[in-house]
């Protein structure tokens, strides 16, 4: 099954705006709505932050059909575990068959400022490893007792289980933690604008790689990509968009470390337009713009959610809804 999915920019917009916009996606026929789960934004200024888990809750209330999740949230500093699973079978309770919960190994802006020391990627890579399969322990079992290098239950029950399992996701941009979706999730999410050579050559193989080793298909799982675009008749507004979120384009090198707001803002700011358009699919023409996202599915990606940078989202979703989503289907 292809989906198309809509980002719920939580960074950009304030909550019961961006229900609204989520609602909205849900009546043009969008597939999906995913939600980051950050304490900061990316920038001060505008900047907005919603906690992601109320915010499913409420957006579970309000829409009937669309796939509701997150993409990602980090299940290893800010939260135990089992407070995750607790609050993602209660999701799974008031949404039956509508939920995903999607993880990653997380970022230090979001738990540095709570005083939580930032440890390097072969501890967090062991950390989200053990999350993931103390959940997934709690949603099978009753009176859990787990010992693990990180996290320890002791009888834990989580007494509120959905009906339909609610599927975990597992984000990565490396072989290591791609090849883990492969092998004990249920699908992987990645993001585009970073060269096709990276999904083609290194992403896909591992998240096939693991499923093999765990004697699974690939088909088996929803790989899922998060795609940039930002679309508009005019192309000149498509383009100065994008400046909004110009800490995408900021190298590893220049962004590593920096768990300010504030200092994220101020070397984003500092990008030219012709820097930040380069992390996305920029385009005032339908035929153009759909054969660039098709590329992504062409590779084998199968969920696409799409976020747009511009400040009038209506405005996005029913140009897309209108213009370039019958193209995808019909291709898809």
């Amino acid at each position: 099954m292809i989906r198309f999915g809509y980002k719920a920019s939580a960074e950009q917009f304030a909550p019961a705006e961006l229900l609204g916009y989520s609602r909205l996606a849900e009546e043009l026929g969008f597939d999906s709505v995913f939600i980051s789960d950050h304490l900061q934004p990316w920038r001060h200024d505008g900047g907005h932050a919603p906690a992601a888990l109320p915010w499913l809750g409420a957006l579970a209330a309000t829409t009937e059909r669309v796939l509701i999740g997150t993409s990602v949230l980090t299940p290893t500093f800010r939260y135990h575990p089992a407070v995750v699973a607790q609050a993602f079978a209660t999701l799974g309770c008031l949404a039956p068959g509508r939920v995903v919960l999607g993880v990653g190994s997380g970022e230090s802006l979001n738990e540095v400022p709570l005083g939580l020391e930032w440890p390097d990627g072969k501890e967090r890579f062991a950390r989200l490893k053990e999350s993931v399969q103390l959940i997934q322990q709690l949603w099978r079992e009753d009176r859990v007792t787990f010992e693990g290098q990180f996290y320890r239950t002791e009888n834990a029950t989580i007494y509120d289980k959905p009906s339909t399992p609610v599927p975990i996701y597992i984000g990565a941009s490396g072989p290591a933690a791609t090849r883990l979706a492969g092998r004990i999730a249920d699908g992987f999410i990645t993001t585009s604008g970073k060269g096709h050579a990276l999904y083609t050559d290194t992403l896909l193989p591992a998240v096939r790689e693991g499923a093999e080793k765990a004697n699974r298909k690939l088909d088996d799982l929803d790989l899922m990509i998060e795609v940039k675009v930002s679309f508009d008749d005019d192309l000149e507004r498509a383009r100065s968009d994008t400046h909004y979120w110009g800490a995408l384009a900021l190298s590893p090198e220049e962004k590593t470390g920096v768990e300010d707001p504030l200092e994220m803002q101020r070397r984003a700011d500092a990008l030219p337009v012709e820097r930040t358009v380069t992390r996305w699919i920029c385009s005032s023409d339908p035929e153009e713009h759909g054969s660039r996202v098709q590329e992504y599915l062409d590779m084998g990606f199968k969920h696409l959610v799409f976020h747009a940078p511009g400040p009038d989202q209506e405005r996005f979703l029913r140009l897309y809804a209108d213009q370039i989503l019958p193209r995808l289907r019909d291709r898809a």
